[in-house]
């Protein structure tokens, strides 16, 4: 076992042990039905205020409106949105929408660079191209001997066909890059192995 796996140390805590924030106590004086969550905290300080200023809305209702305050202050004892307490979810989406667009990195806005045209050109080395050489027509009487010279037999045709002459590169005029030198070497057979 080395120094470094030694050292290294892995906690895990379970939600059994994971202990809520919570108000139970305001200096010796116990809350009662209490302890009370962030979330229960701020359901009642807020429902609280908006009943007492809107007493003039709902007082035809009786106590409903104040029934469905205390209930909707005991169901959020204990919530959770995506495994997370309310206020850390809420915090989580400010956070969020106050985050760059396209993050951060090393704590500073990430930005895409503007975008400029990207210029350059290119340039194509080789041997000059030879042209094609005309012959003139034949007359008509070397078409004449052409046509009396007899045709060789198949077998001395395939005879010739056994030893091919090997293509010899053009004789390029000026310099030669490195480059096609290889490339004529590569064409006759003799490239480095």
């Amino acid at each position: 076992m080395s120094a470094a796996a030694a050292g290294r140390v892995g906690r895990f805590y379970t939600a059994a042990r994971r202990h809520p924030w919570v108000l139970g106590k305001v200096a010796d004086w116990k809350i009662p039905l209490g302890p009370y969550t962030p979330a229960q905290i701020a359901v009642a300080v807020v429902g609280g205020f908006l009943l007492v200023k809107t007493l003039s809305w709902w007082s035809w209702m009786g106590p409903v409106p104040i029934a469905a305050w205390l209930l909707a202050i005991w169901a959020v004892r204990r919530p959770k949105i995506k495994g997370r307490a309310p206020m850390q979810a809420a915090l989580g989406w400010v956070l969020l929408t106050w985050q760059p667009r396209g993050g951060r990195i090393g704590g500073r806005a990430a930005r895409d660079r503007a975008p400029h045209p990207l210029l350059g050109g290119f340039t194509i080395e080789g041997a000059p191209v030879p042209r094609p050489v005309t012959a003139p027509a034949p007359s008509r009487s070397a078409r004449r001997r052409a046509a009396r010279v007899p045709r060789p037999s198949p077998a001395a045709t395939r005879s010739s066909t056994r030893h091919r002459m090997q293509p010899t590169a053009p004789a390029a005029a000026g310099p030669v890059s490195g480059v096609q030198q290889l490339l004529t070497l590569a064409g006759q057979g003799g490239g480095a192995r």
